[in-house]
Order: structure tokens, then C-alpha cells, then sequence
């Protein structure tokens, strides 16, 4: 027998946040089939390459072109919301300052807090929605007694988004659908291709959207911090302070960086450190790059309005990690302690941290900073 996606909601109107791509364009497809009035809007976002031309990644110009044709082909209205001046303000700046502090942005996270889920929602609600639907790969739940809302991973291992959505409050989670969370990628191109849709066979965007050849040293020395005192040269130690080498600038390293170097040794050398107090960067052989305790801070505890004094969860430390068995010591305030029972590599400082409990996120926050 099919499997229903979620229980039928009767609600009057919700709006689509449409990135050009197949999955928020089945999600649209599936709320409209469902009865439900949608609305669809695609966020216009600054261009950072001849013609907003961007293969690849997500909400270019011909993305925006591909969301139009879909919002007409099913029927729907369709806006597109200048999102450019948020966008810089919540997402590039965050990004820069992260590189230039010595740590390793994910600007994909305060994208979806900020614009989708704050600035979109507030304006879905001028419109008069009830509901804001992404096409995220993550599912829904509520917590007894509390009925607190909280993410469940996809059902799909290989496309599960609910990393990307750790820092979303009870209000943002309420206000939200997951249409696809229930689906597997697989499943969801059979769809866009029964119903003929024009993106059914589309690429997936897989690079940072205002970063496509990844030339993160060329978009930072592009943007004016090519004269900020962090972007300068520094030693190359090891971790017993014999200087090797000269690096580049901070910025343009991060935890686990093998290529760039510049070093010749006998035993390839990675990125373990970086002392941007001492504008110093640190290497050493494969197995230095393991540790097991960090610091995270600006948790959100979306499981528990006050967390117990210790818990026992997985914890992801980037996207594709797989997760680790973990103690978490919440520290009070927004921080806490992380502890993994057998080390992992790359703990990297400005990734994020997320808690699982089985499928159940339970919490998340940013590394700050781990120690061997």
C-alpha cells in the first residue's frame, strides 16, 4: 500500500519556497494535488557571475526562469521576492567575518533561519498563509506533554536535510512544512517526471551559490578583505613550534586541508589548527587531525525547554559525517560540552554540531572550538 506523506490539514493558504529545482517543485505539485490554495515564491538574490549565470547551484536567474514555468504550469501565482540586500546582510557578511575570525562558515544554515524561514515567512503571512513549505528532505514531529515541534530526519539516509535546520525556533517549526520528508529522492524524480514537470530532470545544485568555481581566497580578496588584517602571511608550525613553512592568510585554510601547502614532507601534512591570535596555522600527520571534546555554543535545544543536566546522543559535526556517539554537558546559557566516545576527525571550529536521538534532532550549535 502507498504511504500517505502527512496527514491531510485543512488550511486556506501556504506559500512555497521554489528554488528552481525539482524537489520544491514536486512539493509545490503534491500541496496543490492535496486541495490546498499555494502560493509559489522564489528569493532573488544578488549575482556574483556574468549574467547570474551559476551551473550548479541554486537560485540563479535561470533558476528563477525555471521556477516561473512551474508555478504556471501548475496553475499557481508566483512572486519573486528581492531578497538581495537580507541576503548580504545575513548570509555573505556572516560568511566573511566566520573565514576571517579562523573559522569554517556553513552559509547555508542562517540562509534557511534567516531568509526562508524569518524574512519568506514574514512576508507569507502579509499574503495571509497559514503555512511556509520547503522542499527539504525532513520531517515533522510533536513532543508530549509539551507538544513541543521538533525534526525528524528524511527517510531518505542519502538526502536527509535535517542538519541544515538544527537552529529553527517552535514558532518558525510550527509555522512549517516538509513535504518531502516522507519521500526518497528516487521517488520524487518519478514524480516531477509523471506530471511532466519542466525541472524533472535538472541537476542537483551542489556548490555555494554565490561561490560557484569555489574560489573562496578570490570572492574574500573580492569583497575588500584583501586589506583586513587578518588576510595576511604567518608561520607554518608544527605541534612542536618548529616553523615549516609561510601560509597565505588564515582564511584561506581550514581544519583538514591537505593541498595548498606548499610543503614537501615524506608523510602527506594536514590542516589541525588554526591560532589566529598568533596568525599561525598548524599542521601535522593524518592522525593529529582526530580529537573527541569541543566546545558548542548558540545551542538551540529544540527538543527541551530546558535540557537534563547530561544526555547521551549522536552528534554530527558537518553534513556528511555520519555521527558519533556522544556526552553532552550543557553548560548553561546557550553553551555546552561535547564528548565522543571514540575520536573523530576534523572537528572544526564554525560547523555545526547537531544532536540526534535516533531520527529525533534534539539540538544543535556552532563549534567553537575543540581540544585534544
Amino acid at each position: 500500500m502507498r504511504r500517505r506523506l502527512f496527514t491531510k490539514i485543512v488550511l486556506t493558504r501556504i506559500v512555497v519556497a521554489m528554488s528552481g529545482g525539482v524537489d520544491s517543485a514536486v512539493a509545490a505539485a503534491l500541496l496543490k494535488g492535496q486541495g490546498h490554495e499555494v502560493i509559489g515564491v522564489t528569493m532573488r538574490l544578488p549575482s556574483y557571475s556574468a549574467g547570474g549565470q551559476r551551473s550548479r547551484t541554486c537560485c540563479s536567474l535561470e533558476d528563477i526562469a525555471d521556477a516561473r514555468r512551474v508555478a504556471q504550469m501548475l496553475g499557481l501565482p508566483f512572486y519573486v521576492k528581492d531578497c538581495e540586500r537580507e541576503f548580504e546582510a545575513e548570509v555573505i557578511d556572516y560568511f566573511i567575518a566566520e573565514y576571517l575570525s579562523g573559522r569554517t562558515p556553513n552559509p547555508c544554515i542562517p540562509c534557511n533561519q534567516k531568509l526562508k524561514f524569518h524574512f519568506l515567512w514574514e512576508w507569507a503571512q502579509e499574503l495571509g498563509a497559514s503555512r511556509l513549505a520547503t522542499g527539504h528532505y525532513a520531517r515533522l514531529a510533536h513532543l508530549p506533554p509539551e507538544g513541543r515541534s521538533v525534526i525528524r530526519r528524511g527517510v531518505d539516509p542519502f538526502k536527509d536535510q535535517s542538519y541544515f535546520l538544527f537552529n529553527l525556533t517552535q514558532n518558525q517549526l510550527r509555522s512549517t512544512l516538509f513535504p518531502l520528508g516522507g519521500y526518497t529522492k528516487e521517488e520524487v524524480r518519478g514524480m516531477a517526471q509523471a506530471l511532466a514537470l519542466p525541472v524533472a530532470d535538472k541537476a542537483e545544485s551542489q556548490e555555494i551559490c554565490f561561490i560557484p568555481d569555489r574560489n573562496y581566497a578570490a570572492f574574500l580578496q573580492g569583497r575588500g578583505g584583501a586589506s583586513h588584517e587578518a588576510i595576511r602571511p604567518g608561520p607554518i608550525l608544527n605541534r612542536q613550534g618548529e616553523v615549516l613553512g609561510q601560509h597565505k592568510g588564515l582564511p584561506f585554510y581550514t581544519i583538514g586541508q591537505r593541498k595548498g601547502l606548499g610543503l614537501s614532507s615524506r608523510e602527506p601534512l594536514y590542516v589541525v589548527d588554526l591560532l589566529p591570535e598568533r596568525n599561525s596555522l598548524v599542521v601535522g600527520g593524518k592522525e593529529e587531525l582526530a580529537g573527541d571534546c569541543f566546545l558548542v555554543e548558540r545551542v538551540n535545544w529544540s527538543a527541551f525547554s530546558e535540557p537534563p543536566q547530561t544526555l547521551e546522543a549522536s552528534v554530527q559535526i558537518r553534513y556528511r559525517h555520519p555521527g558519533a556517539e556522544a556526552t553532552i554537558t550543557p553548560l548553561g546559557g546557550d553553551r555546552a560540552w561535547v564528548v565522543f566516545r571514540q575520536p573523530q576527525r576534523a572537528i572544526t571550529p564554525g560547523q555545526a554540531a547537531v544532536f540526534y536521538r535516533g531520527e529525533m534532532l534534539i539540538g544543535g550549535g556552532w563549534i567553537a572550538r575543540s581540544v585534544r
